[in-house]
């Protein structure tokens, strides 16, 4: 099994559900989050006065996935959270030992 984890575009949050949704994987967890990147925050104006925002709003999306769907997951977030602008974030793949389903004691990919 394998966990996506996608540092996204808060607006982007339902396309990436409805893209998943589509290919049959259910389950994400999403955390609000502030960050930056490469585009070091941005200039705002409040009432005439300048100031720097330096961490964006972004959102954290979690995904599981059996390693058959890894691919055609990445491929769906990737596809949902592009914009072409600076700031559409980063997806950080990694290996997930084991998973068990506390309600059902079900463990590795049934657990999903």
């Amino acid at each position: 099994m394998k966990m996506i984890t996608a540092m996204v575009r808060p607006a982007k949050v339902d396309a990436i559900k409805t893209a998943l949704v589509a290919l049959d994987i259910i389950g994400m967890t999403v955390t609000d989050s502030r960050g930056f990147g490469r585009q070091k925050g941005q200039i705002e104006r409040y009432r005439g006065t300048e100031f720097t925002v330096e961490f964006l709003p972004k959102a954290r999306v979690e995904i599981v996935v059996p390693e058959a769907k890894l691919d055609a997951a990445v491929a769906a977030v990737t596809e949902a959270a592009h914009t072409g602008e600076i700031g559409d974030g980063k997806i950080f793949i990694t290996t997930v030992e084991s998973a068990i389903r506390i309600r059902t004691g079900e463990s590795g990919e049934a657990s999903l």
